[in-house]
């Protein structure tokens, strides 16, 4: 596609955008009208600048897909690599630490108090909610 005929097309899109975005502005405020201002420019900005050159060859060039699909395939066996790893380092380091820690706790957890009893002030004839908020914050580790 020309030069030309790209800034054409991104500047239609953007006048468009414009008068959308002054009906938003008259009937939801400045802030709305602004955002869609600005969201109503960045096709005329990537023109301007040549970025939409890159995306009209990238959507009809095989070759640029294959190439996306790469750095795709690339970046998930990164993460899929990190996620191994990850297992690995918390099995080897610490296993049997954490994992008898665990235990532990919960074991502890279950011979104490039941699931549904509340200490402090709800005993005594405080609030009761604020003997909930209490509860919540010892189950978490917060006191």
């Amino acid at each position: 596609m020309s030069d030309a005929a790209i800034f054409a097309i991104s500047l239609g899109v953007t006048l468009v955008g414009l008068v959308i975005s002054w009906g938003a502005f008259r009937r939801r405020g400045a802030g709305t009208g602004l955002r869609g201002a600005a969201l109503s420019l960045v096709p005329l900005a990537a023109a301007m600048t040549g970025v939409t050159e890159f995306f009209v060859d990238l959507a009809f060039s095989p070759v640029k897909w294959a190439g996306v699909a790469v750095a795709g395939l690339a970046v998930l066996l990164y993460m899929t690599s990190g996620a191994m790893l990850s297992r690995r380092a918390a099995g080897e380091g610490g296993g049997g630490k954490a994992a008898g820690g665990g235990a532990e706790r919960k074991s502890a957890r279950r011979a104490g108090k039941p699931k549904g009893a509340v200490e402090g002030p709800a005993q005594s004839g405080g609030d009761p909610e604020m003997a909930d908020i209490e509860k919540i914050l010892r189950d978490r580790g917060i006191s």
